[in-house]
């Protein structure tokens, strides 16, 4: 294919899973997908269109992209974490008009198409490292056995919680060291099976 014509990204990874069921062990059952930024976008875009792939998805710096949205046909559950950086100045919390949803119209979107908008919600905040300048509330409502979470991480930048600062000579902002966000993460992935 001619680079021209575009990219099958999602054509692209339904092989690839293919490829490593037919050379590895896989518990198909527990496929996940996660990233940061565009990663965490295209972690989204695999949940709206392969969800019988994947169990469950989470994405860090990146919410809901616009044209996936209204792309968006496949009505099949999936659990979905996000973890966003009110701070954040390279993927803005509150969204990008035409382009992308704040991190809340994220949540409140996969809760609608996972049909949670009445499940009990579970939210707590905290602040264990009182000098990095940052503090988390997680909010989550489960039921149908499926999850949609929400990390927001109060000053937070466009980075990996718990991960070492780092600076790309972009303003990235703060790293929180008031969680982990790799365990956050596998907490979440592993309670969900397709």
């Amino acid at each position: 294919m001619d680079y021209k014509d575009g990219t099958d990204d999602i054509g692209f990874t339904e092989a690839m899973l293919e490829k490593i069921r037919q050379e590895y062990r896989v518990d198909e059952q527990r496929v996940y997908a996660t990233g940061l930024s565009r990663g965490g976008f295209f972690s989204l875009r695999v949940a709206a269109e392969l969800p019988q792939l994947f169990a469950a998805v989470a994405s860090i710096g990146g919410p809901m992209p616009q044209p996936v949205v209204s792309n968006h046909v496949n009505k099949a559950k999936v659990g979905v974490m996000l973890m966003h950086g009110t701070g954040d100045q390279v993927v803005a919390f509150d969204g990008k008009t035409g382009v992308y949803l704040s991190a809340n119209e994220t949540y409140q979107y996969w809760l609608k198409h996972n049909e949670l908008g009445g499940a009990a919600i579970s939210q707590r905040s905290v602040d264990r490292d009182k000098d990095d300048g940052t503090e988390f509330t997680k909010t989550e409502q489960s039921g149908n056995a499926v999850s949609v979470a929400l990390v927001t991480i109060k000053n937070g930048g466009h980075t990996w919680a718990g991960a070492d600062a780092f600076n790309v000579g972009l303003p990235i902002g703060k790293t929180s060291r008031d969680l982990d966000a790799n365990t956050s993460i596998w907490e979440f992935l592993n309670k969900h099976r397709k």
